[in-house]
């Protein structure tokens, strides 16, 4: 085949064949070799032998692939003979083809003709491959690779080579598409192929370890990688594997073996083998099965029980499948029923447990118990007898039936227990009597082995049921004798033949059954087999046999006792015969042919080949047949000749034969054909424009041959007037000329002469080239620079000739042609040139000419063209700077001067960098956009603290960056200590001095010039409180704090600052001075208690100065001078002095002592024993205080304050307290107030109003003895006053001022803040001490809301007022001045972005949509951060756009929109948008259009001139009603006024949120933790909400004269609205709701920022009028009815607002609000103010208010009682209350205050007291509490009224350190609802908002005039 391929490329010229080549470059010759042939070739010449391996350098490359290349051809290559010389791989044949010679001709311009390519190529991994791409054509070539549409890149693997691409060791990710693309200046070509990269095939089978067992399911899976594609097949011990019932394959390609019912032949190795081509590839497995049969683990054994007693049987056995278990009882079934109980699980090792449980056991229960557990890999089973105690007896034994030569077994069935033997009998005989019997005595067992006929019988069994008594039962055995088959086998039988065979029943019982199967089926009828039986025999019978009798046949006999069989295979033989015989064929030189031939026999037939050569007498000779060969023989018979030649003609014979009968055998002739062949044509040939052209093809091969002329693969028609064809043949060779006159330029391309006969077709492609004069080049800009323009051009038709030049011409826009500049003759190799020396921002016009040998083209396009501009050649002028703060310098600076700017500055860059040693070396920059001002300026941000900077500045146009300016240097602001001092030590140097030293703050830290330390410390004293909170300053690391209490732990903390403030506080560390002496106890009692014993009581020592140890009484008789000392421990506070002289006087005084030693003495005291009748002294009980002194409590606790008097006879106990008044009065005793027994005052859930000084007096006939103890009830704390004092872009300083701490000191702060718009709420624990605080990183420009709570020892106070504060920055803008777009052409659009202002905060969006005008989809461009500008791609010519832009930062974002047009392809503009209108309205005439304008005009004033008119009517009206209000007071006095005043939120942000139509006169008023605005229903006047105005009784004063006038004022309490932060107000909390989940309801455009929870309504009545309650704000007063008599009683209501709409509008926003009990409480108290109404008869009307606790409010009277009347409770959220003037008889009485219950105490605590109280009562320890229980579910309680000043706390007592979790990590989670404050206090924080007179006097309560107020309270 190589010879053929090889005659056919080079016989392409005849006998003597010439190859002529007018390519300078390269010329090839392809040869065809077939794979086991490449392994060497060679090119021989006249000359010499060239060898394919050829080295760089040389000339001659012979590829991989057989193709020779000659490079640079010279004339002498045509001088030479060229032969390819082949050798075989194995073989070592070698083969030659004939000789061809090349034709040298001058080089002509062509268009590049691939000579070698490729479009599939296949390799191994890591083998090398090369992809052939070879070209001719002149100019040279030129080459570039794509693989998969994307450039190649090359690399020492990759690589081009002159022939192609070679690529060394190939990988998978080289696979893919290969474009070679080849071009030159006269036209490209390209060659795509394919490359698949293949890998070895690799199989693994899965899993790797396969365990399994007999019967188990087994699934092997087979992974393939390398191919997709792939032959799978699975072997199992070498033996393939099919599907049959149990063998299942899965998948695509077989690739999951499953099998189930897995035998023990099974296992073994289990191959997957992958076959693609001649790859292969295999793995395998072991499969180990092991034995699966079941397997008995643990079972039962023989037992013995009781009638009654249950039994159960276990067995556990393993097997693969899981057996099932059976269980029977003597051989028989145990059946499932009440008294036996069968049941089985599987374990989790796989095991199986079965079990039976018999209960209640009967005699006949008893037996041999049987499990039988089976699978499908076999049976096993366990017995063991279970003997029920009884009467011993045998069951009823069936027959049995035992088979010949098989043991037998038959069982005594004895139940029953004792029994004393069994045995065996037959026929009287005791058995065994020989060998083949053996009987079991223990369990009744007869074993009969090898059984015969004469076991056959009746068989009798004797149990010893006693000594002297038998039981017996018989059985009868039958022998039964199976069947045996004689063997047979079938004999060696040929087709036709008769066949008998006989199956013989030998021996065996009958009847005898006796069947045939075939195959293990019956014989089918149709087989035409007869069978006979008779008797003990069956035979078959064919007569005619047939190769459908072929297969295993089967005898099976039957009988009673078994089933038997024998089986033998029967063969039949057919001599061999023809299918398909041989018949004469024609082979085509060059390809493949058939010789048909198939034959049929069994055994199959052998066929073999015989050939003879030529025509004549056949001389046959055999075919040899080697693998590889070109002659192959096929599986059916046939033979197959590949590349036929023509020494394949001849004879062949076929020849079959199997040993049966005679061969058979048949010869063909087989004739060669040759197909036609193109022998000449020329490749190349020219021609000139216009004159005629003749090309000629020569055609050999079988007659008739037609030939076919085609141009570009279209047939020429020979009747066309330009186109001719002649046709002759000469010889055996046919000659045809295509003639074509005139030649013209389409011509030129390639043409084809086509030769066909009827066995072939071949082809000759001849190229024409027509010349003509070169068209125009195609120019373009390459470059354009501020003085050089760069230029490309790309070569036109050359006209089939090679350029010889280009002429390139240049001019000013301005001038002519006539006078441009000519660069002449440009080399034609190149393809770009550059035009130098050229003016900045200059016009240009360019163009080219290309010349040939023909001439010279037309001049190429016009090219207009301007210069860049040049980079500014000055820098920026007069720059300085500008400290602005710590971190941020302003830079300013103006604009070069104009001469050295060399066009528009577009912008500057800002450099800076640290101006110090350590600092960067390189500057930062900044890029700033100009603003086209005589001064510029930025600012940067985000430098160091008080750090040296210096900066320059350049100025930048498109064309760069000029000069830097001169470094300028400036310093930024100082700024306060970045970090706290560290490692500070805190020692006790003494009791008093403190001795402290930390580390100096690195400098980097300090933010500026350290101006010292300051030290920061109180203490933490014993009772929780904390001390002052002092400062000190130094300017040394270290400090001495002396003048401090003994033995007190501090809490420290230390800070550094600068001239701009105090820096960083250091963490608290806490420190205790040392002990010293305590001082004198405070005071000292005794009193005698009989006539020889004194008690002696006394107080700690206010100083304790360290830990008590002891205390020493000392106790002195001056007549004579006798000291007695008596000890006592450090908690005692009480002593018994025994033993004394009733008529002497005893000094007696005490001592306390610390570690330190002993303190100062006591007072001194004398007393004396008592007699009978002596005057009462007040002592007390271990722990309980009996001297004056004060007691402080936390709110809502209980309380006891103690009292012991002794005396004879005992003194009686009176308690009172003190009033504003000065004059003491008894303590009221109620539920809430007991005295105990004792003498002890108990308070439960102790209130603010409860403190006050309380006196203990106790008397009896000889006098009485008075105590005072002062009670302080500690409350949380007041809010703080919040403000801002500084923000920044990302940071607030807050600062405040505490309100009152409650009675303990303030423990921290928490601040709250939360975003403008959101609901999340932040905290920040903050230091007592602290007075200010700085948030970091919040957003620019971002509105932040901001609360602070304090909180004490009794726990967090009330939240302050929300203040709101934005960081600087804003939204971001456009500048007007800037243009938007840049560049519009007719596909894209140039935007400048640089006209976005970003206001100061940096964009964190940039939103792009576009459309056109009549499209309704947006196209979207959405990026996170804004560049200068963005290129719209895409867009469809001459068309409107309509172009929206939205840019975003933290503090909002900005909207522009715009239309714009994109221009024609000629570059011009399109026509405007048509605006569409009434086509009536557009013809209208202008005077017409006037008309309508005037109209319009003339209705707006005229509205406006109404609406001024009407605000100036009801301004006057406004006047008009409140000179009435203010001036005509005594007109009013009979009057009925009342007053909403309504408290609105300061937090909003602009005046004018509220709607114009609802605004009204506002008036603040403070008031502790509210804030009235007094606002006027009827006025639309407002007044800023700061401002402060004066309410006085004129302005709300009762008068006589107007008796119908009514003025309005409503009272807003202000709450926050909790979404998710920590603290919750619960005086903000709906009773049964959750206080966090509320959501605002907006009724404004500034309804966002306020917040309202609760409002009052003050309603003032003339005292002689009807009184009314009033349930909402805007209920009208009921007129009295004529001669109705008013009555003594003031109404108060508490109930929801109605939600109206001017409700809404004055109160800018009603959000979902909330009643507590402590705001029912405040408004009862506000109430309880007024003097009339001080000891008023308060009566609840209508009351249901629950929250989470289900506390309720109830309908009754409150008088002077602890009960309420239980009512039906009214609306919901409604609680109303009347206060009555008290009758004369009942106004001494102590009137009683309702109060709602607002906590119920955790734990039983009934006092906190100092640890000196600590004690039992002094002579009553025993002694239970007296007094009521607990409270009932009632919501109002009686309450005292508050005493007017808190008295001061006593001196604290030691305590522990406390922990940083109890000083600052207090849970602000937590919430207290706050108390009231004292009425004095009210009064001084209203006199705190303004110095003007308040409507409050100086106790807080609204100021009187001659008539009470009744007040309606409304909760909202």
């Amino acid at each position: 085949s190589a010879v053929y391929n090889l005659i056919k490329s080079f016989k392409e010229s005849g006998e003597n064949p010439k190859v002529k080549s007018s390519m300078p470059h390269c010329i090839k010759t392809v040869m065809s070799l077939p794979e086991s042939s490449r392994c060497h070739s060679e090119m021989q010449t006249t000359t010499q032998l060239l060898s394919f391996l050829s080295s760089p350098g040389q000339r001659y490359l012979i590829t991989s692939t057989g193709a020779l290349y000659i490079l640079d051809v010279l004339p002498e290559d045509g001088l030479n003979n060229y032969r390819c010389t082949t050798r075989h791989r194995y073989t070592g044949e070698t083969r030659q083809s004939n000789s061809a010679r090349l034709i040298v001709s001058d080089p002509t311009n062509a268009e590049p003709v691939i000579l070698d390519g490729f479009d599939h190529r296949e390799v191994m991994i890591n083998h090398r491959v090369e992809l052939p791409c070879k070209a001719s054509g002149y100019p040279m070539p030129k080459y570039r690779w794509l693989k998969d549409n994307s450039p190649l890149e090359l690399d020492s693997r990759i690589h081009q080579t002159t022939s192609g691409l070679l690529i060394e060791s190939t990988q998978p990710s080289d696979s893919g598409t290969y474009v070679c693309e080849v071009w030159n200046s006269y036209g490209t070509a390209e060659v795509m192929g394919r490359l698949y990269v293949k890998q070895p095939l690799k199989v693994v089978v899965s899993p790797r370890k396969v365990k399994g067992s007999v019967g188990s399911k087994v699934s092997l899976s087979c992974t393939v990688s390398g191919s997709d594609e792939y032959e799978l097949s699975w072997y199992r011990n070498g033996e393939i594997i099919y599907p049959g019932n149990n063998v299942r394959f899965i998948g695509l390609n077989r690739e999951n073996l499953m099998m189930e019912g897995m035998s023990k032949s099974d296992g073994g190795a289990y191959q997957c083998f992958a076959r693609k081509g001649k790859m292969s590839a295999q793995d395998f497995v072991q499969v180990i099965l092991e034995d699966g049969t079941p397997k008995i683990l643990s079972s039962f054994s023989e037992k013995v029980v009781n009638p009654n007693e249950p039994v159960f049987l276990v067995c556990n056995v393993k097997g693969t499948p899981p057996p099932r278990c059976t269980w029977s009882l003597d051989d028989d079934p145990v059946i499932k029923d009440s008294h036996h109980h069968l049941g089985h699980y599987e374990t989790h090792e796989g095991h199986v447990v079965s079990q039976l449980n018999v209960t209640h056991t009967q005699v006949q229960d008893g037996g041999v118990y049987r499990c039988t557990c089976s699978n499908s890999a076999g049976v096993v089973y366990h017995q063991a007898r279970i003997n029920v105690r009884g009467r011993a007896s045998i069951r009823p034994m069936k027959n049995i039936t035992a088979i010949a030569g098989r043991d037998a077994f038959v069982h005594c069935r004895v139940i029953g227990y004792p029994y004393y033997s069994i045995k065996w009998y037959k026929n009287s005989a005791l058995l065994p009597f020989n060998h083949r019997q053996r009987a079991f005595e223990n369990n009744g067992t007869l074993k009969l082995s090898n059984v015969q006929q004469v076991d056959a019988g009746e068989y009798n069994c004797k149990v010893m049921v006693q000594p002297n008594k038998m039981d017996s039962q018989s059985v009868h055995v039958r022998v039964r004798v199976p069947p045996y088959i004689q063997p047979f086998e079938f004999q060696r039988f040929t087709i036709g033949q008769r066949v008998f065979i006989p199956c013989v029943v030998m021996s065996g019982d009958r009847p005898l059954d006796i069947t045939w199967q075939k195959d293990g089926r019956p014989i089918p009828a149709s087989l035409g087999v007869t069978v006979d039986n008779i008797d003990f025999t069956s035979s078959l019978r064919i007569s005619n046999l047939t190769p459908d009798h072929n297969g295993n046949y089967t005898c099976i006999a039957r009988n009673e006792a078994a089933v038997v069989e024998h089986q033998s295979q029967l063969i039949v033989r057919v001599p061999p015969q023809f299918v398909v015989q041989p018949e004469d064929q024609d082979g085509i030189y060059g390809k493949t042919v058939t010789l048909n031939c198939s034959a049929e026999g069994y055994p199959p037939p052998t066929i073999v080949w015989e050939h003879s050569k030529g025509a004549g007498v056949p001389q046959f000779q055999p075919i040899p047949l080697n693998t590889g060969s070109r002659i192959q023989l096929l599986s059916n018979g046939s033979l197959l000749i590949k590349h036929v030649l023509e020494d394949d003609s001849g004879f062949y014979l076929c020849k079959v034969s199997n040993d049966v009968g005679a061969d058979v055998s048949k010869s063909m002739y087989l004739t060669v054909k040759i197909p036609a062949m193109i022998t000449s044509y020329p490749n190349t040939t020219l021609a000139t424009q216009g004159e005629e052209k003749r090309m000629s093809c020569i055609a050999h091969g079988e007659k008739p041959i037609m030939v076919r002329w085609e141009k570009e693969e279209r047939i020429i028609n020979p009747e066309t007037s330009r186109y001719v064809v002649t046709v002759k043949e000469v010889a055996d060779e046919v000659i045809s000329t295509l003639v074509i006159m005139p030649t013209l330029r389409e011509d030129s391309g390639f043409f084809s002469c086509h030769a066909i006969n009827s066995f072939g077709e071949d082809r000759g492609i001849i190229q024409l080239t027509v010349q003509e004069p070169p068209d125009p080049p195609e120019v373009e800009i390459r470059d354009v620079k501020d003085r050089t323009i760069a230029l490309r051009w790309t070569m036109g038709f050359d006209g089939n000739s090679p350029i010889t030049g280009y002429d390139i011409e240049c001019k000013n826009k301005s001038a002519s042609w006539l006078s441009a500049q000519v660069t002449k003759d440009v080399s034609p190799q190149l393809n770009q040139a550059t035009i130098i020396d050229l003016h900045p921002s200059s016009t240009y016009n360019i163009r080219m000419v290309a010349k040939n040998v023909i001439g010279n083209s037309n001049p190429s396009n016009e090219l207009t063209i301007t210069t860049d501009e040049a980079a500014p050649d000055g820098p920026p002028q007069d720059v300085t700077l500008e400290p602005t703060s710590p971190q941020s310098i302003k830079v300013s600076w103006k604009p070069p001067q104009k001469h050295l700017q060399n066009g528009v500055i577009r912008g500057y860059q800002v450099g800076y960098r640290e101006y110090s040693p350590g600092g960067s070396h390189q500057f930062t920059i900044i890029s700033v956009d100009s603003t086209g001002d005589t001064t510029e300026s930025i600012v940067l941000d985000n430098l160091k603290k008080f750090t040296q900077y210096s900066v320059v500045v350049q100025a930048a146009n498109r064309a760069g960056t000029g000069p830097s300016s001169q470094q300028v240097v400036t310093k930024t602001l100082e700024d306060v200590p970045s970090r706290p001092p560290e490692n500070v030590l805190a020692v006790a140097k003494s009791p008093e001095v403190i001795s402290l030293s930390w580390i100096p703050l690195p400098r980097e830290a300090l933010n500026g010039n350290l101006q010292g330390y300051r030290v920061i410390y109180w203490a933490n004293l014993p009772d929780g409180e904390l001390g002052e909170i002092r400062n000190m300053t130094t300017s040394q690391p270290s400090l001495e704090l002396d003048g401090l209490e003994k033995y007190t732990n501090y809490s420290i903390q230390v800070l550094a600052f600068t001239n701009a403030g105090d820096g960083v506080r250091s963490e608290q560390i806490y420190v205790r001075t040392k002990e010293d002496v305590p001082g004198p106890p405070a005071g000292v009692k005794a009193a005698a208690s009989s006539g020889s014993e004194v008690y002696v009581s006394w107080l700690p020592p206010l100083k304790l100065n360290g830990i008590i140890r002891k205390y020493i009484v000392f106790c002195s008789n001056l007549h004579p001078m006798v000291m007695s000392e008596f000890e006592a421990s450090p908690d005692a506070y009480i002593y018994r002095i025994p033993n004394l002289v009733l008529t002497r006087q005893y000094s007696i005084w005490v001592v306390a002592v610390t570690a330190a030693g002993h303190g100062n003495n006591s007072e001194k005291i004398t007393v004396q024993p008592l007699a009978k009748g002596i005057f009462p002294r007040i002592i007390s009980l271990t722990r309980i205080l009996t001297f004056n002194g004060t007691v402080t409590t936390p709110w809502m606790k209980d309380i006891v304050l103690p009292c012991r008097a002794v005396g004879d006879p005992p003194p009686t106990i009176k308690w009172l307290k003190g009033n504003t008044n000065g004059t003491p009065t008894p303590v009221l005793v109620d539920g809430r107030r007991i005295v105990y027994g004792n003498g002890s005052f108990l308070i439960r859930t102790v209130k603010a109003e409860d403190s006050g000084n309380y006196s203990c007096v106790a008397s009896n006939n000889w006098g009485s003895d008075e105590i005072t103890l002062n009670l302080q009830v500690q409350v949380p704390p007041d809010q703080p006053r919040l403000t801002v004092t500084k923000t920044t872009t990302t940071s607030i300083t807050l600062s405040w001022i505490p309100g009152d701490n409650g009675g303990s000191s303030i423990r921290g702060y928490i601040l709250q803040y939360s975003e403008d718009n959101s609901e999340q709420w932040g905290s920040f624990p903050i230091s007592p001490s602290e007075r200010s605080y700085r948030l970091e990183n919040l957003k620019c420009g971002t509105w932040y809301k901001f609360t602070l709570t304090a909180q004490n020892a009794v726990g967090p106070g009330r939240i302050s007022e929300i203040i709101e504060a934005k960081t600087h920055g804003k939204e971001p803008q456009f500048a007007k001045e800037h243009e938007l777009f840049t560049s519009i052409n007719s596909t894209r659009a140039r935007l400048n972005l640089a006209g976005w202002n970003n206001g100061g905060c940096p964009i964190t969006s940039f939103i792009l949509e576009y459309r056109a005008v009549d499209l309704g989809t947006w196209t979207t461009a959405q990026r996170t951060s804004l560049t200068k500008s963005y290129i719209l791609y895409e867009l469809q010519e001459a068309t409107w756009y309509e172009l929206q832009m939205k840019v975003t930062n933290s503090a909002g974002s900005a909207e522009k929109r715009i239309t714009f047009a994109t221009l024609n392809a000629d570059g011009s503009t399109i026509p405007p948008l048509l605006k569409t209108g009434d086509p009536i309205s557009d013809n209208m005439s202008g005077s017409g259009g006037l008309k309508m304008v005037v109209t319009i005009t003339s209705i707006l004033v005229v509205a406006v001139l109404v609406f001024i008119m009407l605000m100036v009517l009801k301004r006057r009206r406004r006047e008009q009603r409140l000179k009435r209000l203010r001036g005509g007071a005594k007109s009013q006095l009979k009057s009925k006024d009342f007053f909403p005043i309504n408290l609105l939120s300061k937090n909003t942000r602009t005046p004018d949120t509220v709607n114009k139509q609802q605004q009204t006169l506002r008036m603040h008023i403070d008031i502790p933790r509210a804030q009235l605005l007094i606002e006027e229903r009827d006025t639309m006047e407002t007044i800023d909400d700061r401002s402060t105005v004066l309410l006085t009784d004129n302005d709300f004063g009762e008068t006589n004269k107007q008796k119908s006038s009514t003025v309005t004022h409503t009272v807003h309490y202000q709450s926050l609205s909790q979404a998710t932060g920590p603290l919750v107000d619960v005086s903000d909390a709906r009773p049964g709701t959750n206080p966090t989940a509320r959501r605002t309801a907006k009724a404004g455009p500034a309804a966002a920022r306020s917040r309202y929870a609760s409002q009052w309504t003050l309603n003032r009545p003339h005292p002689t009028s009807s009184s009314h309650t009033l349930t909402t704000d805007w209920r009208l007063p009921t007129p009295r009815a004529t001669g109705s008599v008013d009555k003594e009683s003031d109404s108060y209501s508490v109930s929801p607002s109605q939600d109206t709409d001017r409700a809404r509008s004055s109160m800018v926003s009603t959000e979902s609000a909330s009643s507590t009990y402590e705001e029912l409480a405040r408004a009862y108290e506000h109430a309880k103010m007024e003097e009339q109404l001080r000891h008023a008869k308060f009566t609840i009307t209508e009351c249901f208010i629950s929250d989470t606790s289900s506390e309720q409010m109830t309908a009754g009277t409150n008088d002077y009682t602890d009960s309420l009347t239980s009512s039906t409770p009214s609306e919901s959220g409604i609680c109303r209350f009347t206060a009555s003037p008290p009758k004369p008889q009942d106004v001494s009485r102590v009137m009683n205050m309702a109060v709602p219950k607002a906590h119920r105490p955790g734990e039983d605590v009934l006092v906190h007291l100092p640890p000196y109280l600590r004690m039992d009562f002094l002579l009553n320890r025993g002694e239970t509490r007296g007094g009521g229980g607990a409270m009932g579910q009632t919501c109002l309680e009686p309450q005292r009224s508050r005493t007017l000043k808190r008295p001061p706390p006593m001196e604290p007592t030691p305590m522990e350190v406390p922990s940083p979790r109890e000083v600052q990590q207090w849970q602000p989670g937590t919430a207290s609802t706050l108390p009231h404050r004292d009425v004095r206090e009210r009064g001084e924080a209203a006199k705190l908002s303004t110095s003007q007179e308040s409507l409050l006097d100086s106790r807080g309560h609204l100021k009187q005039s001659n008539n009470p107020y009744a007040k309606s309270y409304t909760l909202v």
